[in-house]
């Protein structure tokens, strides 16, 4: 798990939480499975550009990522 990883993990669980969802629900709208989803969240897999892309509009936020 690097440090990208974490910083992504706790802005996931941030939004969620302010957002009143729980993980199931987030993982359903973004059309992944939850315990991926939970994985993500705890920082433990590095998701692909489109599965953080689906998880940003299923928490209705809007993320800058680094081209590097």
């Amino acid at each position: 798990m690097g440090s990208e990883d974490t910083k992504l993990a706790k802005i996931l669980k941030d939004a969620r939480e302010k957002a009143g969802l729980t993980q199931a629900e987030v993982a359903e709208k973004a059309g992944i499975h939850f315990n991926y989803y939970a994985r993500v969240e705890r920082g433990e897999v590095t998701p692909r550009v489109d599965i953080v892309e689906n998880i940003a509009k299923a928490l209705k936020i809007s993320l800058r990522l680094p081209l590097f």
